[in-house]
């Protein structure tokens, strides 16, 4: 850990630790068994993490990367020849592009085939059918299922039937399996419906993190794997019913979030601190200015409410998190000084402060937490 003086030229910055990820690939693996593929997720600029970075890393070792849009795809095209998929909307006027870069898409429309008809390209789209089965948000139902299916069919010149796809509601918020294994029995329907009607999309991919790890009923093809490639459990519940299985899954948190003290003072008790004068000092107080605020995706919620580690000790935040600092009572620290490091989440030798821990102070998900944290804020590879 830096006590003084900054190496790095940043006032806040990003960790991510190339064992830690490739360990949690492993890991997954090691689950699913080496016939069902990994799509490894790096959307939301890799939940946080940053998608150049991450596809660096992953490109030797996964089998597929899904985005979530064309922009975060033709990314990924630039640094791997890997297949990509885009499981969120493609606009008609970018599926041209999409398609020239041989990359899948996520399709539940009959105006995105029809486009890819009108476009008239030598080559052909690659297309995956979004089946719904209870969460009730992108996908079709069993008979605009058929219809899609051989309308794809029927444009075969111009595009194929490369996969069908779904997603749980519920599957990782719950012990109770009963609302999956019914979106589970939708989906086998829905391609059995497709068998019957001789049509065998060669990819059939269901399952997240949860279903990935818990269910093998729903790993299919391939799963597609985001949270827990970063190190982090899709929830409490998942980590529950892995542990009343007897089975063991070991994650480690890829990313560690940094920043450093810009400046040390000492207030009087009595005095306030920050935006509001939401908090008051109850005696002579030492605090630290950390330039790293609610902009950079630090929480707003985490006011007065949070804690951050600064040389080896934990220490909290007083008064309000403003849009590019926050205040820290560094009292009981001894001998804190501008640019020493200081720990805003994740793990830094046998301590951490984990995004878990500030979902929960904040009121959100460890997803979000992570997330959210702004693309400008340079990602630094480590071991």
């Amino acid at each position: 850990m830096h006590s003084k003086n900054n190496s790095l030229p940043f006032k806040t910055w990003i960790e991510i630790s190339r064992s830690s990820l490739l360990h949690n690939l492993s890991e997954i693996k090691g689950i699913v068994g080496a016939k069902t593929k990994i799509g490894c997720v790096i959307k939301a600029n890799a939940y946080g993490h940053g998608i150049r970075e991450v596809v660096e890393i992953l490109k030797d070792t996964t089998d597929w990367f899904c985005v979530d849009n064309i922009e975060e795809a033709l990314i990924v095209r630039e640094l791997s020849n890997k297949p990509i998929v885009i499981l969120g909307y493609t606009p008609l006027s970018r599926m041209k592009e999409a398609i020239e870069k041989n990359i899948s898409m996520v399709v539940y429309n009959r105006e995105s085939i029809n486009k890819i008809v009108n476009l008239n390209l030598p080559i052909k789209a690659k297309l995956h059918i979004k089946i719904e089965t209870g969460l009730n948000r992108q996908g079709v139902g069993k008979e605009a299922l058929l219809t899609l299916s051989k309308h794809i069919l029927k444009n075969e010149k111009r595009m194929f039937l490369e996969g069908v796809s779904t997603h749980f509601a519920n599957i990782e918020d719950t012990l109770d399996a009963s609302f999956a294994n019914l979106q589970l029995k939708n989906l086998n329907k829905a391609i059995a419906a497709l068998k019957r009607n001789g049509i065998h999309p060669p990819l059939i991919h269901s399952a997240a993190s949860a279903g990935a790890i818990l269910y093998p009923k729903t790993h299919f093809k391939m799963v597609r794997i985001g949270i827990a490639l970063y190190g982090l459990w899709p929830s409490r519940e998942t980590k529950i019913a892995l542990a009343t299985r007897k089975k063991k899954l070991i994650l480690k948190p890829v990313l560690s979030w940094k920043s450093i003290v810009a400046q040390v003072k000492e207030i009087e008790a009595g005095e306030s601190v920050g935006y509001g004068r939401s908090w008051f000092a109850h005696r002579k107080t030492k605090i630290a200015v950390v330039p790293v605020g609610y902009s950079d995706g630090y929480d707003r919620g985490l006011s007065n409410n949070s804690r951050v580690l600064i040389k080896g000790k934990f220490t909290p935040l007083v008064g309000r998190v403003a849009m590019n600092m926050i205040v820290v009572d560094v009292t009981n620290i001894k001998n804190v000084h501008v640019e020493d490091e200081v720990l805003l989440m994740g793990p830094s030798g046998k301590e951490s402060i984990s995004a878990e821990e500030l979902a929960e102070r904040s009121g959100t998900i460890n997803y979000e937490m992570i997330a959210r944290i702004n693309e400008r804020i340079p990602r630094v590879l480590v071991r």
